[in-house]
Protein backbone atom coordinates (compact mmCIF):
# COMPACT_ATOMS: atom_id res chain seq x y z
CA UNK A 1 0.00 0.00 0.00
CA UNK A 2 2.51 2.45 0.81
CA UNK A 3 4.23 2.00 -2.84
CA UNK A 4 1.06 2.68 -4.15
CA UNK A 5 0.41 5.75 -1.52
CA UNK A 6 3.76 7.04 -3.49
CA UNK A 7 2.81 6.96 -6.58
CA UNK A 8 1.93 10.84 -7.90
CA UNK A 9 -1.81 11.43 -8.39
CA UNK A 10 -1.29 12.62 -12.20
CA UNK A 11 -0.04 8.88 -13.21
CA UNK A 12 -3.21 7.20 -10.84
CA UNK A 13 -5.54 9.58 -12.86
CA UNK A 14 -4.04 8.78 -16.42
CA UNK A 15 -4.03 5.09 -15.71
CA UNK A 16 -7.58 4.92 -14.66
CA UNK A 17 -8.70 7.43 -17.87
CA UNK A 18 -6.67 4.73 -19.90
CA UNK A 19 -8.48 1.56 -18.90
CA UNK A 20 -12.04 3.62 -18.91
CA UNK A 21 -11.31 4.15 -22.37
CA UNK A 22 -9.76 1.07 -23.92
CA UNK A 23 -12.96 -0.83 -21.50
CA UNK A 24 -15.22 1.47 -23.93
CA UNK A 25 -13.41 0.61 -26.48
CA UNK A 26 -13.44 -3.25 -26.09
CA UNK A 27 -17.13 -2.87 -25.52
CA UNK A 28 -18.55 -1.12 -27.98
CA UNK A 29 -16.24 -3.51 -30.72
CA UNK A 30 -17.35 -6.27 -28.96
CA UNK A 31 -20.71 -5.43 -29.16
CA UNK A 32 -20.56 -4.99 -32.69
CA UNK A 33 -18.81 -8.25 -33.83
CA UNK A 34 -21.56 -9.89 -31.36
CA UNK A 35 -24.31 -8.59 -33.53
CA UNK A 36 -22.66 -8.69 -37.11
CA UNK A 37 -20.19 -11.23 -37.36
CA UNK A 38 -20.37 -13.87 -34.52
CA UNK A 39 -23.26 -13.97 -32.48
CA UNK A 40 -21.89 -16.12 -29.48
CA UNK A 41 -21.20 -15.20 -25.90
CA UNK A 42 -18.00 -16.82 -25.44
CA UNK A 43 -16.28 -13.39 -27.43
CA UNK A 44 -17.52 -11.28 -24.29
CA UNK A 45 -15.34 -13.83 -22.26
CA UNK A 46 -12.37 -13.22 -24.86
CA UNK A 47 -12.96 -9.49 -24.76
CA UNK A 48 -12.55 -9.37 -20.75
CA UNK A 49 -9.58 -11.28 -20.57
CA UNK A 50 -7.56 -9.52 -23.06
CA UNK A 51 -9.28 -5.97 -21.29
CA UNK A 52 -7.61 -7.12 -18.06
CA UNK A 53 -4.15 -8.45 -19.95
CA UNK A 54 -4.49 -5.03 -21.57
CA UNK A 55 -4.74 -3.00 -17.76
CA UNK A 56 -1.67 -4.71 -16.38
CA UNK A 57 0.36 -4.28 -19.62
CA UNK A 58 -0.22 -0.51 -19.13
CA UNK A 59 1.12 -0.26 -16.06
CA UNK A 60 4.58 -2.43 -17.65
CA UNK A 61 4.66 -0.23 -20.66
CA UNK A 62 4.87 3.34 -18.46
CA UNK A 63 7.42 1.01 -15.79
CA UNK A 64 9.47 0.38 -19.03
CA UNK A 65 9.34 4.21 -20.90
CA UNK A 66 10.33 5.72 -17.27
CA UNK A 67 13.30 3.30 -17.51
CA UNK A 68 14.13 4.03 -21.46
CA UNK A 69 13.60 7.67 -20.38
CA UNK A 70 16.57 8.15 -18.52
CA UNK A 71 18.56 7.30 -22.15
CA UNK A 72 18.94 9.24 -25.23
CA UNK A 73 16.51 9.79 -27.88
CA UNK A 74 18.38 6.50 -30.12
CA UNK A 75 18.00 4.22 -27.08
CA UNK A 76 14.32 5.30 -26.47
CA UNK A 77 13.07 5.17 -30.13
CA UNK A 78 14.73 1.52 -30.63
CA UNK A 79 13.78 0.52 -27.16
CA UNK A 80 9.81 1.14 -27.69
CA UNK A 81 10.14 -0.56 -31.14
CA UNK A 82 11.19 -3.70 -29.52
CA UNK A 83 8.54 -2.87 -26.85
CA UNK A 84 5.86 -2.58 -29.22
CA UNK A 85 7.29 -5.89 -31.27
CA UNK A 86 7.40 -7.28 -27.40
CA UNK A 87 3.53 -6.07 -26.91
CA UNK A 88 2.24 -7.39 -30.39
CA UNK A 89 3.85 -10.52 -29.60
CA UNK A 90 2.02 -10.78 -25.89
CA UNK A 91 -1.45 -9.77 -26.98
CA UNK A 92 -1.14 -11.78 -29.94
CA UNK A 93 -0.30 -14.86 -28.24
CA UNK A 94 -3.21 -14.53 -25.54
CA UNK A 95 -5.56 -13.62 -28.30
CA UNK A 96 -4.53 -17.12 -30.20
CA UNK A 97 -5.14 -18.90 -27.23
CA UNK A 98 -8.35 -17.82 -26.19
CA UNK A 99 -9.54 -18.08 -29.93
CA UNK A 100 -8.21 -21.05 -31.66
CA UNK A 101 -5.58 -23.17 -28.54
CA UNK A 102 -8.82 -23.76 -26.64
CA UNK A 103 -10.82 -25.06 -29.69
CA UNK A 104 -7.82 -27.61 -30.57
CA UNK A 105 -5.38 -25.50 -32.34
CA UNK A 106 -2.58 -26.62 -30.34
CA UNK A 107 0.14 -26.71 -33.04
CA UNK A 108 3.02 -23.94 -33.96
CA UNK A 109 2.00 -23.22 -37.17
CA UNK A 110 -1.25 -22.62 -36.33
CA UNK A 111 0.02 -19.88 -33.51
CA UNK A 112 2.26 -18.70 -36.48
CA UNK A 113 -0.42 -18.46 -38.65
CA UNK A 114 -2.85 -16.41 -36.09
CA UNK A 115 -0.33 -14.30 -35.71
CA UNK A 116 0.98 -13.33 -39.31
CA UNK A 117 -3.24 -12.89 -39.52
CA UNK A 118 -3.60 -10.17 -36.96
CA UNK A 119 -0.59 -8.49 -38.79
CA UNK A 120 -3.89 -7.58 -41.05
CA UNK A 121 -5.29 -5.40 -39.14
CA UNK A 122 -5.75 -6.36 -35.00
CA UNK A 123 -2.44 -5.97 -35.02
CA UNK A 124 -2.36 -2.38 -36.37
CA UNK A 125 -4.67 -2.11 -32.97
CA UNK A 126 -2.28 -3.67 -30.60
CA UNK A 127 0.21 -1.66 -32.11
CA UNK A 128 -1.89 1.26 -31.50
CA UNK A 129 -2.44 0.41 -27.66
CA UNK A 130 1.31 0.51 -27.28
CA UNK A 131 1.66 3.80 -28.83
CA UNK A 132 -1.00 5.55 -27.05
CA UNK A 133 0.08 4.45 -23.92
CA UNK A 134 3.80 5.95 -25.06
CA UNK A 135 1.74 9.11 -25.59
CA UNK A 136 -0.06 9.26 -22.62
CA UNK A 137 3.58 8.57 -20.32
CA UNK A 138 5.66 11.22 -22.27
CA UNK A 139 2.80 13.89 -22.09
CA UNK A 140 2.91 13.67 -18.72
CA UNK A 141 6.26 13.13 -18.42
CA UNK A 142 7.03 16.73 -19.89
CA UNK A 143 4.84 18.38 -17.93
CA UNK A 144 5.83 16.95 -14.77
CA UNK A 145 9.37 17.96 -15.82
CA UNK A 146 7.97 21.52 -16.60
CA UNK A 147 6.19 21.48 -13.07
CA UNK A 148 9.29 20.03 -11.25
CA UNK A 149 11.86 22.78 -12.86
CA UNK A 150 9.28 25.54 -11.69
CA UNK A 151 9.53 23.58 -8.48
CA UNK A 152 13.27 23.35 -8.27
CA UNK A 153 13.25 27.36 -9.38
CA UNK A 154 10.78 28.78 -6.34
CA UNK A 155 13.71 25.82 -4.25
CA UNK A 156 16.85 28.30 -5.59
CA UNK A 157 15.28 31.38 -5.32
CA UNK A 158 14.13 30.65 -1.31
CA UNK A 159 17.79 29.17 -1.34
CA UNK A 160 19.55 32.65 -2.56
CA UNK A 161 17.20 34.51 -0.60
CA UNK A 162 18.49 32.58 2.59
CA UNK A 163 22.28 33.40 1.10
CA UNK A 164 21.72 37.00 0.40
CA UNK A 165 20.49 36.95 4.11
CA UNK A 166 23.38 35.08 5.43
CA UNK A 167 25.68 37.01 3.21
CA UNK A 168 24.37 40.57 5.02
CA UNK A 169 24.97 38.63 8.25
CA UNK A 170 28.34 37.82 7.87
CA UNK A 171 29.34 41.54 6.27
CA UNK A 172 27.77 43.10 9.32
CA UNK A 173 29.39 40.56 12.24
CA UNK A 174 33.53 40.97 11.68
CA UNK A 175 33.82 44.91 10.98
CA UNK A 176 31.08 46.27 13.63
CA UNK A 177 32.37 43.68 16.46
CA UNK A 178 35.77 44.45 15.91
CA UNK A 179 34.75 48.52 16.19
CA UNK A 180 32.09 47.46 18.93
CA UNK A 181 34.71 46.01 21.02
CA UNK A 182 37.29 48.82 20.54
CA UNK A 183 34.34 50.77 22.29
CA UNK A 184 33.74 48.77 24.67
CA UNK A 185 37.24 48.96 25.68
CA UNK A 186 37.63 52.29 26.11
CA UNK A 187 34.41 52.59 28.09
CA UNK A 188 35.73 49.63 30.52
CA UNK A 189 38.02 52.43 31.45
CA UNK A 190 35.89 55.38 31.46
CA UNK A 191 32.35 54.00 31.98
CA UNK A 192 31.73 50.55 33.30
CA UNK A 193 28.01 51.29 33.05
CA UNK A 194 27.85 52.55 30.17
CA UNK A 195 30.41 49.40 28.71
CA UNK A 196 27.66 47.37 30.57
CA UNK A 197 24.66 48.99 28.02
CA UNK A 198 26.69 48.62 24.68
CA UNK A 199 27.22 44.69 25.76
CA UNK A 200 23.86 44.55 26.21
CA UNK A 201 22.89 46.58 22.92
CA UNK A 202 25.42 44.25 21.21
CA UNK A 203 23.87 41.07 22.78
CA UNK A 204 20.22 42.47 21.51
CA UNK A 205 21.64 42.75 17.47
CA UNK A 206 23.31 39.85 17.38
CA UNK A 207 20.58 38.04 18.70
CA UNK A 208 18.13 39.44 16.17
CA UNK A 209 20.32 38.86 13.50
CA UNK A 210 20.68 35.28 14.41
CA UNK A 211 17.12 35.08 15.22
CA UNK A 212 16.58 36.12 11.35
CA UNK A 213 15.29 34.34 8.54
CA UNK A 214 14.95 34.77 4.80
CA UNK A 215 11.20 34.01 4.59
CA UNK A 216 10.19 34.97 8.40
CA UNK A 217 9.43 38.62 8.14
CA UNK A 218 9.07 40.75 10.88
CA UNK A 219 7.25 43.62 12.42
CA UNK A 220 8.35 47.13 11.77
CA UNK A 221 8.62 47.37 15.53
CA UNK A 222 11.17 45.17 16.05
CA UNK A 223 13.15 46.66 13.30
CA UNK A 224 13.31 49.56 14.24
CA UNK A 225 14.18 48.12 18.35
CA UNK A 226 17.04 46.43 16.14
CA UNK A 227 18.15 49.40 14.44
CA UNK A 228 17.94 51.60 17.15
CA UNK A 229 20.61 49.46 19.50
CA UNK A 230 22.88 49.56 16.26
CA UNK A 231 22.71 53.92 16.08
CA UNK A 232 23.45 53.63 19.67
CA UNK A 233 26.46 51.42 19.63
CA UNK A 234 27.70 54.02 16.60
CA UNK A 235 27.03 56.53 18.71
CA UNK A 236 29.07 55.73 21.19
CA UNK A 237 32.03 55.15 18.65
CA UNK A 238 30.79 58.34 17.37
CA UNK A 239 29.78 61.02 19.80
CA UNK A 240 28.51 64.02 19.00
CA UNK A 241 29.20 64.38 15.41
CA UNK A 242 26.51 61.36 14.43
CA UNK A 243 23.04 62.11 15.21
CA UNK A 244 20.02 59.77 14.58
CA UNK A 245 16.43 61.10 13.70
CA UNK A 246 13.54 58.92 13.36
CA UNK A 247 10.13 59.87 11.73
CA UNK A 248 7.68 56.77 12.06
CA UNK A 249 3.99 57.14 11.63
CA UNK A 250 2.72 55.05 14.28
CA UNK A 251 0.14 53.08 11.74
CA UNK A 252 3.38 51.22 10.19
CA UNK A 253 4.90 49.77 13.80
CA UNK A 254 3.21 46.67 12.92
CA UNK A 255 3.66 46.10 9.42
CA UNK A 256 5.39 42.71 8.29
CA UNK A 257 9.24 43.65 6.46
CA UNK A 258 11.65 41.32 6.29
CA UNK A 259 14.83 41.35 8.65
CA UNK A 260 17.81 43.27 8.76
CA UNK A 261 16.44 45.43 5.35
CA UNK A 262 17.04 48.44 6.69
CA UNK A 263 20.39 48.12 8.76
CA UNK A 264 22.17 47.94 5.76
CA UNK A 265 21.07 51.64 4.27
CA UNK A 266 22.01 53.00 7.43
CA UNK A 267 25.27 51.34 7.94
CA UNK A 268 25.90 52.97 4.60
CA UNK A 269 25.21 56.44 5.68
CA UNK A 270 27.34 56.16 8.67
CA UNK A 271 30.32 54.75 6.94
CA UNK A 272 30.33 56.75 3.63
CA UNK A 273 27.84 59.49 4.41
CA UNK A 274 29.02 60.66 8.43
CA UNK A 275 31.91 58.79 9.18
CA UNK A 276 34.61 60.65 6.63
CA UNK A 277 32.76 64.13 7.34
CA UNK A 278 35.29 66.03 9.72
CA UNK A 279 31.86 67.63 11.61
CA UNK A 280 29.75 64.41 11.16
CA UNK A 281 26.24 65.31 10.20
CA UNK A 282 22.28 63.39 10.76
CA UNK A 283 20.82 60.50 9.61
CA UNK A 284 16.92 60.09 9.67
CA UNK A 285 14.69 57.67 9.20
CA UNK A 286 11.44 58.36 7.73
CA UNK A 287 8.60 55.51 7.16
CA UNK A 288 4.58 56.93 6.42
CA UNK A 289 2.15 55.42 4.70
CA UNK A 290 1.13 56.38 1.33
CA UNK A 291 -2.23 54.59 1.02
CA UNK A 292 -1.72 50.91 0.47
CA UNK A 293 1.76 50.96 0.56
CA UNK A 294 4.51 51.65 3.11
CA UNK A 295 7.50 54.45 1.81
CA UNK A 296 10.98 54.25 3.75
CA UNK A 297 13.70 56.49 3.57
CA UNK A 298 17.04 57.04 4.76
CA UNK A 299 18.55 60.46 4.08
CA UNK A 300 21.93 61.97 5.19
CA UNK A 301 23.56 64.85 5.81
CA UNK A 302 26.97 63.68 4.58
CA UNK A 303 29.30 64.02 1.96
CA UNK A 304 26.64 62.77 -0.78
CA UNK A 305 28.14 62.87 -3.98
CA UNK A 306 31.73 63.59 -2.85
CA UNK A 307 31.49 60.22 -0.69
CA UNK A 308 33.08 58.48 -4.20
CA UNK A 309 36.83 59.73 -3.18
CA UNK A 310 36.41 57.56 0.14
CA UNK A 311 34.10 54.53 -1.14
CA UNK A 312 37.22 51.90 -0.89
CA UNK A 313 37.78 52.71 -4.61
CA UNK A 314 34.21 52.00 -5.40
CA UNK A 315 33.77 54.62 -7.89
CA UNK A 316 30.35 54.91 -8.08
CA UNK A 317 28.35 55.64 -4.98
CA UNK A 318 25.67 53.01 -3.49
CA UNK A 319 27.38 49.97 -5.28
CA UNK A 320 28.11 48.93 -1.92
CA UNK A 321 27.49 44.99 -1.45
CA UNK A 322 24.78 45.48 1.59
CA UNK A 323 23.16 48.03 -0.75
CA UNK A 324 23.02 45.25 -3.88
CA UNK A 325 22.16 41.99 -1.62
CA UNK A 326 19.18 44.69 0.22
CA UNK A 327 18.20 45.97 -3.15
CA UNK A 328 18.04 42.38 -4.89
CA UNK A 329 16.20 40.71 -1.56
CA UNK A 330 13.92 43.80 -2.53
CA UNK A 331 13.14 42.74 -5.82
CA UNK A 332 12.99 39.09 -5.57
CA UNK A 333 10.59 39.14 -3.34
CA UNK A 334 8.14 42.47 -3.72
CA UNK A 335 9.28 42.59 -7.56
CA UNK A 336 11.76 44.75 -9.47
CA UNK A 337 9.24 48.08 -8.38
CA UNK A 338 10.44 47.45 -4.59
CA UNK A 339 13.77 47.98 -5.23
CA UNK A 340 16.37 50.83 -3.80
CA UNK A 341 16.11 54.17 -5.15
CA UNK A 342 19.35 55.93 -5.20
CA UNK A 343 20.26 59.86 -4.96
CA UNK A 344 22.94 61.43 -3.70
CA UNK A 345 24.52 64.74 -3.68
CA UNK A 346 26.81 67.94 -2.12
CA UNK A 347 23.67 67.86 -0.04
CA UNK A 348 23.70 64.30 1.04
CA UNK A 349 23.12 61.05 0.57
CA UNK A 350 19.20 59.43 -0.28
CA UNK A 351 18.22 55.77 -0.26
CA UNK A 352 14.21 55.12 -0.17
CA UNK A 353 11.94 52.18 -1.28
CA UNK A 354 8.14 50.65 -0.72
CA UNK A 355 6.87 47.73 0.06
CA UNK A 356 2.67 46.83 -0.83
CA UNK A 357 0.66 46.83 2.45
CA UNK A 358 -1.60 45.98 -0.62
CA UNK A 359 -2.06 45.83 -4.01
CA UNK A 360 -1.10 49.77 -4.96
CA UNK A 361 -3.55 51.63 -6.91
CA UNK A 362 -2.64 54.36 -9.66
CA UNK A 363 -3.30 56.56 -7.27
CA UNK A 364 -0.69 55.74 -4.84
CA UNK A 365 1.60 54.84 -7.83
CA UNK A 366 1.49 58.88 -8.50
CA UNK A 367 1.75 59.93 -5.09
CA UNK A 368 4.76 57.15 -4.58
CA UNK A 369 6.39 58.81 -7.48
CA UNK A 370 5.40 62.56 -6.26
CA UNK A 371 7.48 61.33 -3.22
CA UNK A 372 10.45 59.87 -5.41
CA UNK A 373 10.31 63.08 -7.21
CA UNK A 374 10.99 65.55 -3.66
CA UNK A 375 13.90 62.91 -2.62
CA UNK A 376 15.64 63.80 -5.79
Amino acid sequence: MNFIDNIPGIWKRAYLLLCLWYALNFSVSTILQYRFETPHTFIFWNALYLFEALCVLIVLIFIYARFLFRFNIYIQVTGHIAGAMLYFFIMGTLSYYLEDYVEGYVYYDQWKDHLIGLLKWEGVDFHNQYVVTLAVFYIIQYFYNVQKKEQEKSELTLKNREMQLSLLKSQINPHFLFNTLNSINTLVGSSKEQARKVITQLSDIFRYALDSHGDQNVKLLQELDFIDNYMRIQQVRFGERLKFVKEVDVSCLGVLIPPMILQPLVENSVKYGIAPKDEGGTIKLTVKRLQDVIYFEVQDDGLGSKAKQVLDGITQPGTGVGLKNTDQRLRSIFGNSAGLKIHSSDLGYTVSFYLPASTPTTETIEIIQEELTKAV
